[in-house]
């Protein structure tokens, strides 16, 4: 069934570029492919993918970690998210371009990524974290306290099952999202390997199919990194 909607949306995607007839506009899937091939065999191309993957992953793990730790302890102590609800909301308020500016101001053009990744996957985890910590059963946690039960085992039994939905949904919201800006904020700070910088400069020499075959190379990386997330998760909810 998939594989049938691929091709439908390939066809409609032939038949627009067929068409337009510009291929400076809208490439065809053919050209498209051949760009992709032309560009997979040389050195740059590799590179560019590694270091923008380093990158996502740097500042999506960051993110992660100070999104789950911050957003537990905020769901524990109503001081606590008061006081940093009103930074969460003003981060996820920004626009990501000024986000980017902004950082380019700050930052070296390496970092920049990175540190607009963290800062836009960072609000949808520690809310998830909050909303998790916040939808722990109280009755439970009662019970528990009544028949004096480990801590150990409370963290086990009762608050990693009630959080672990939310941090899985915040997570997997964030991955995608994370892949966009990141590659958005290359686009800006064009450091010199980067999936971002090679966008701009096709788009610069109007080089459209380059530029549709970078955008697919995005695609189907956000797209596997999600894959694979969900596939552990299944592995770990399994044992």
């Amino acid at each position: 069934m998939r594989v049938m909607v691929i091709i439908f949306w390939i066809a409609v995607w032939e038949i627009a570029s067929l068409l337009i007839g510009r291929e400076v506009y809208l490439p065809s899937p053919l050209n498209t492919i051949k760009a992709f091939l032309s560009l997979s065999i040389t050195s740059k191309f590799w590179l560019s993918i590694a270091l923008t993957f380093i990158r996502v992953v740097t500042g999506f793990v960051i993110s992660c970690i100070l999104g789950i730790i911050l957003g537990i302890i905020c769901g524990l102590n109503r001081f606590l998210y008061e006081l940093l609800n009103p930074l969460v909301i003003a981060i996820k308020s920004t626009p990501v371009m000024s986000i980017i500016i902004i950082a380019l101001i700050w930052f070296q053009s390496g970092r920049v990524p990175i540190f607009v990744c963290f800062l836009m996957c960072f609000p949808i985890i520690w809310t998830n974290a909050v909303e998790g910590i916040r939808q722990v059963s109280k009755d439970l946690l009662q019970m528990a306290k009544v028949y004096r039960v480990n801590r150990s085992l409370i963290i086990r039994r009762i608050y990693i099952p009630s959080i672990s939905p939310y941090l899985v949904a915040g997570i997997t919201t964030a991955l995608g999202l994370g892949w966009k800006v990141t590659v958005a904020a290359e686009v800006l700070s064009n450091p010199k390997f980067s999936i971002g910088g090679n966008l701009y400069g096709a788009k610069v020499y109007l080089e459209s199919s380059e530029l549709f075959a970078w955008t697919s190379v995005v695609i189907i990386l956000s797209f596997a990194f999600e894959y694979l997330f969900k596939y552990i998760i299944a592995r770990i909810e399994k044992y």
